[in-house]
């Protein structure tokens, strides 16, 4: 319930902190009965900051957000990427917080941190114990209010050169990575706030200097142009008085205006086409403009995407996949503050020509248009929206950006309650109408991405269409005269603040139970929201072709044959009665097992678990489904080929276990193994190897022991089988030196590197496996460890780099992993080579392990908060048999680690003398410096195969 203050109403109208009368209390919402609401208190300074309050003692978890109100929208053409680059700076230091110490102070805390930037807002979060919340604040005031004098020079050169590398991992060197740059440059007129990407251009960023940036944080990062939201363990009145005293000083900033732009009006159909590096297949996008976010249309265009091009049951996916002219076929709506996109994207099989895809793409709207909109498709869309909602409100941090967001965009922070309103009367006429009024006679963007051995001419149609920039007029934002003007305070600001009393953080209490014919569950009960989890495993996946390599990918492709079609419902049927019940039940393959995965709300129980029994026992397997699962399983290949982080991680395992170990082959398969599957192979290991016996399952949510357990019965009519899994041996191929693995891909902006080798070491939650992971924390395990230091802080070559130490039941390895600059390539393998090095002869500094153990004894506090970390503690329990108490055995052994067993641990598992150092990058650019190195260099495809010499 809102409570509207105005002093004849009842409501408090003004609240007085200290003796100034500093903060205005505006509103509070609170929850009545079961209504889907977060309550809050909401707040504004006298500089124009507002802040949020939300409340909630369930976890001793505090998450802060700071959002500031300006994105790309605010830049202009020649200068863009500046909102991004800024999220950049903001984490690089300021008057009282030193170089990397941002990072480093939330890591120590036991906290995450992050920032993200779009068009419309800027983002700067962290989620801490409760008990570093001043801290917090004082970090996040320190940014907003001190920042410009710690911005220099080689900090801008560094972070200028981060920003390429993330550009260029996320789209450049990325399978249609520029398509939505494309698409906005061509769909919004010439310098329109939306017409380039966030990152922006790199050849714009070159140009960029000093003075450019900080005027654009004197624009527009004032404590007027922001929303403070504080959630979770906290109190109100402590948190205005921290607020007051950190931000209040903070002068308020330039007036800030809403930007005003017309609705985008194309009067035809536009055709544009570019060639991509890395696509295998050519793809078209349709590109429809709407309107902007929280429009009265906005719920309906979301709908109108699902009806046409989500799910099984869509218009795309019935016209193109399932009679396989396409491989993939999708809609959706993106509504952003100031305009919006209805986005289709088709992607043909082969043989299909991009101007086909043109005309069955017209038919299908055609199509649409006689089907109409079904009571179904309004009751599953229904479903689904409640359930997401709900969903949404498991974390702190998930309801504190809805909170900030709401604020920044409306004004309200409940907007939650408006959006319910508006999804609870949508109706069949509304979203026939939003088609009627966007999409049916209306114009498009047409863009042809080709791959890069395509004819220019193949293209949908003929490109008829050049941006026009003659009528270009460049806003006046008015940069004219900004002063930086520091906050005067009565305390001393450069003192840091220390934490509160440390919080009590308390493991998921649970229950375990043994069933008849070998089912073992495991279960704990969370009441904060009605939505129950359950998961079943079933021995099996991957490893059952050890003995059968032929066939590999058999697991795999059984469990999407699983996700299809029953004996009582088809999978289109299926995915109707799951969405209107807003519950999801998926099958996976993994390395010993297949997994049944439920996810619904506590009222749908019962009827979830009977769709749950008719998948599981009840599965039909069907020619046509098989040769058009199989089809699309073969085509995905080519795309997988196509990006190389994949290829990086397929082929380093191939290259540390060799080729005839079934660990290191893909649990995907390859074309030829996928090839040699049947429909009778998929039968038979339905027939062979579903069972009861090994079974596990996993149970959280809303949901008791006595309720859920009568409810499970079914299970035990399955039969029971005792499957024997092959014994897989871990065996490392044997590496009697260091050497290079180069797989070429042409042109590529980064390379890819997975370097490291296998190590025996199994999963162990408290012997050497989990320590050897508090031994790489400070190698490569956190933001601030010395790889990624050294080649994303210092050097600038990266994006990110990190290292880890990775195992299961099977066995286990060490890898370091990053994309890197390619004409850094050479460097940063020998800088790779020497923090390895040193760190195995040296070991970790008294300073780097105080750090450590502060860092990682202190996120117990972040562990358990959401369903899906409750599943994944007591999953590990189940899993390997842990003890209740196996974390408090943790936190003993790290609070002995001393700094001789971190040294020891690094002497015996980070050895750079046998390294397998796995680059995929543009053989041409890299190749001539890789070879100064000294090191045997083998070069493989794409599959780990030897192009010239033997790779094992």
């Amino acid at each position: 319930m809102k409570q509207k203050l105005f002093l004849f109403s009842g409501f408090i109208f003004l609240i007085c902190i200290g003796t100034n009368a500093q903060v205005k209390l505006v509103e509070k919402v609170t929850k009545q009965g079961n209504e889907i609401v977060i309550p809050y208190e909401k707040y504004v300074l006298p500089n124009g900051l507002t802040l949020i309050i939300h409340e909630d003692h369930s976890d001793p978890v505090v998450h802060l957000d700071v959002t500031y109100h300006v994105g790309s929208a605010r830049e202009e053409i020649g200068k863009s990427g500046f909102a991004h680059f800024y999220e950049h700076m903001m984490f690089q230091g300021s008057d009282h917080v030193k170089d990397e110490e941002h990072f480093k102070m939330v890591t120590a805390a036991g906290g995450t941190l992050n920032g993200s930037t779009n068009r419309d807002r800027t983002n700067y979060f962290e989620t801490v114990p409760g008990n570093q919340l001043e801290k917090m604040l004082w970090l996040e005031a320190d940014r907003m209010g001190f920042l410009l004098d710690a911005v220099t020079q080689q900090k801008f050169e560094i972070q200028r050169a981060t920003v390429k590398n993330e550009r260029g991992q996320n789209y450049d060197n990325r399978p249609y990575g520029l398509l939505f740059e494309q698409t906005s440059k061509n769909l919004y007129p010439y310098g329109h706030p939306y017409s380039w990407l966030t990152i922006g251009y790199v050849e714009e960023l070159n140009k960029v200097n000093l003075d450019d940036l900080k005027n654009f944080f004197l624009r527009w990062y004032g404590p007027n142009n922001a929303t403070l939201t504080v959630g979770g363990d906290v109190k109100p009145g402590v948190v205005i008085k921290l607020v007051e005293k950190y931000f209040a000083p903070i002068p308020r900033g330039p007036e800030v205006n809403p930007v005003k732009v017309p609705p985008v009006v194309i009067d035809k159909d536009r055709y544009v086409s570019f060639a991509d590096n890395y696509a295998r297949l050519p793809l078209l996008a349709v590109v429809y403009p709407t309107v902007p976010n929280f429009d009265k249309d906005m719920v309906a265009l979301q709908c109108l995407a699902d009806v046409l091009g989500r799910g099984k049951n869509s218009v795309l996916y019935q016209q193109f996949v399932k009679k396989q002219l396409a491989l993939q076929a999708s809609a959706s709506s993106q509504l952003s503050e100031l305009a919006g996109e209805f986005f289709f994207q088709l992607i043909p099989m082969p043989g299909k020509s991009l101007a086909q895809m043109d005309t069955l793409f017209k038919a299908s709207l055609d199509s649409f248009e006689k089907r109409g909109v079904t009571d179904d498709d309004i009751a599953k869309f229904k479903g689904s929206v409640e359930a997401q909602q709900i969903n949404g409100l498991q974390s702190v941090a998930g309801k504190v950006s809805q909170l900030a967001a709401f604020q920044t965009f409306t004004g309200n922070p409940n907007k939650i309650a408006d959006l319910l309103k508006m999804y609870g009367l949508l109706s069949k006429g509304d979203v026939m109408n939003a088609y009627n009024k966007y999409i049916k006679n209306s114009h498009a963007v047409f863009v042809s991405v080709l791959t890069k051995n395509m004819d220019s001419t193949m293209v949908a149609e003929k490109n008829n269409y050049t941006v026009d920039s003659s009528n270009y007029v460049r806003p006046d934002y008015g940069y004219a005269g900004l002063k930086y003007v520091k906050a005067k305070d009565v305390f001393d600001r450069g003192r840091h603040p220390g934490n509160g009393p440390n919080p009590v953080v308390k493991v998921p209490a649970f229950w375990r139970k043994d069933l008849r014919n070998g089912i073992k569950i495991i279960g704990t009960e969370s009441t904060e929201l009605p939505t129950v989890t359950l998961s079943i495993t079933i021995p099996g996946g991957h490893l059952l072709q050890a003995n059968d390599i032929s066939k590999i990918g058999l697991a795999s492709f059984f469990a999407n044959m699983m996700n299809e079609d029953t004996k009582n419902y088809t999978a289109e049927q299926m995915a109707v009665e799951l969405q209107k019940l807003g519950s999801s039940i998926n099958v996976t393959s993994s390395t010993g097992e297949i997994t049944f995965n439920v996810q619904c709300l506590k009222k749908s129980l019962d009827k979830t678990l009977a769709l749950l029994e008719e998948r599981m026992f009840n599965p039909k397997f069907t020619d046509d489904v098989f040769k058009r699962n199989q089809k699309q399983i073969l085509e995905s290949f080519k795309v997988m080929r196509s990006q190389p982080a994949t290829v990086a991680t397929d082929v380093i395992v191939k290259i540390n276990y060799g080729p005839n170990n079934i660990l290191g082959m893909s649990e995907g398969g390859t074309e030829s193994t996928v090839k040699n599957i049947s429909l009778k192979d998929i039968q038979d290991y339905y027939d062979n190897y579903i069972t009861t016996e090994g079974m596990k399952v996993v149970i959280v949510g809303d949901v008791t022991q006595t309720e859920i357990l009568p409810r499970l019965v079914f299970l035990e009519k399955l039969p029971d089988k005792k499957i024997e899994l092959p014994k897989v041996t871990a065996t490392p191929l044997p590496t009697d030196q260091a050497k290079i693995y180069l797989v070429d891909i042409p042109k590529a902006a980064q390379t890819e590197f997975r370097v490291g080798y296998n190590t025996g070491l199994k999963y162990d939650a408290t012997g050497e496996f989990y320590q050897a992971g508090l031994m790489n924390y400070i190698l490569g395990g956190t933001f601030n460890s010395r790889l990624n230091l050294n080649l994303r802080e210092d050097k600038g070559w990266t994006y990110g780099a990190r290292s880890s130490f990775n195992g299961d039941e099977y066995g286990g390895d060490f890898e370091f992993s990053s994309g890197i600059r390619a004409d850094a390539t050479d460097s940063a393998l020998s800088e790779i080579v020497k923090e390895l090095r040193n760190y195995s002869a040296t070991g970790i500094s008294d300073t780097e392990l105080v750090f450590m153990k502060n860092a990682v004894g202190q996120r117990d506090a972040l562990r358990y908060e959401t369903g899906f970390q409750k599943a994944g503690f007591i999953r590990n329990i189940l899993e390997y048999n842990l003890p209740a108490n196996y974390t408090e055995i943790q936190q003993q052994i790290l609070k002995g680690m001393t700094k001789k067993d971190i040294d020891a641990l690094a002497k015996k598992y980070i050895d750079a003398g046998k390294l397998n150092m796995l680059l995929v990058g543009d053989k041409a650019k890299i190749l001539p410096g890789l070879q100064k190195l000294g090191y045997p260099i083998v070069e493989l495809d794409v599959e780990g195969k030897p192009v010239e010499k033997k790779a094992f």
